[in-house]
């Protein structure tokens, strides 16, 4: 694994080649558009009618279920990636055979999940899925103890794929098969924990490029991943 840690001037920006051959780069400034891409977001303006809005969101849950009917468990890759992005995940234990335990929030059909059950035999977790029980768990989270967080970032290459009508607002858009994207920013990530009374860690972009040179295709993908911690409270 090559990397370079750049000045402060550029925003701490670290650039690694990861195992699977994607470039890789963390920093907290957005990925920079081309003209063409930046004019595509420019048009795309009009909103999804708010009668299918709202018929979107009393559906999602059933929309998520019909996607994993059609798509099984065949959609996303398994995530081998998890303890090298977050190193907490072994660098909290107090000694080495200590149990963690850790909720998932969003497990899917366990992409994550199962992965990380194989690499560490000592982790207990809760797993649950578009389900309101999900914010409780996090609210009852323990105080010195974090949330890890990694979902779309702002211009993914997923954001600039959707079609004119798909959008629903800011960064958020529809799928043809109902379901829903949010493409988050690291400012507004920030103030949903901040509201909420956590501690920021971390909260950056990670930008991944990743070559195909057989079919000479470059796709440029955008993540945000974040740290938040619950403070003890004050006495």
């Amino acid at each position: 694994m090559f990397q370079e840690k750049v000045s402060a001037s550029c925003l701490n920006i670290v650039t690694t080649s990861t195992e699977d051959g994607a470039f890789q780069k963390k920093g907290h400034s957005a990925r920079v558009l081309s003209p063409e891409e930046e004019e595509k977001l420019a048009k795309d303006q009009v909103l999804v009618s708010e009668f299918k809005q709202l018929k979107l969101e009393k559906e999602a849950q059933k929309n998520w279920d019909l996607f994993y009917k059609r798509n099984h468990t065949n959609f996303f890759k398994d995530r081998h990636w998890t303890t090298r992005e977050f190193q907490e995940l072994k660098a909290c234990r107090e000694f080495a055979d200590q149990k963690l335990t850790i909720l998932e929030a969003g497990c899917g059909v366990g992409n994550c999940l199962f992965p990380l059950l194989e690499e560490d035999l000592n982790i207990f977790a809760y797993a649950c899925d578009f389900s309101p029980r999900a914010v409780e768990y996090v609210k009852v989270l323990k105080p010195g103890k974090c949330v890890l967080f990694r979902d779309y970032g702002l211009y993914d290459h997923a954001m600039l794929r959707f079609k004119s009508g798909s959008k629903l607002g800011e960064n958020f858009y529809v799928r043809q098969d109902g379901t829903r994207s949010y493409f988050f920013t690291e400012e507004f990530l920030s103030q949903l924990f901040k509201a909420e009374g956590y501690e920021q860690v971390v909260n950056e972009y990670v930008q991944r490029e990743t070559v195909n040179r057989k079919e000479d295709l470059c796709v440029p993908r955008v993540f945000l991943q974040s740290k938040f911690k619950k403070p003890f409270s004050e006495t």
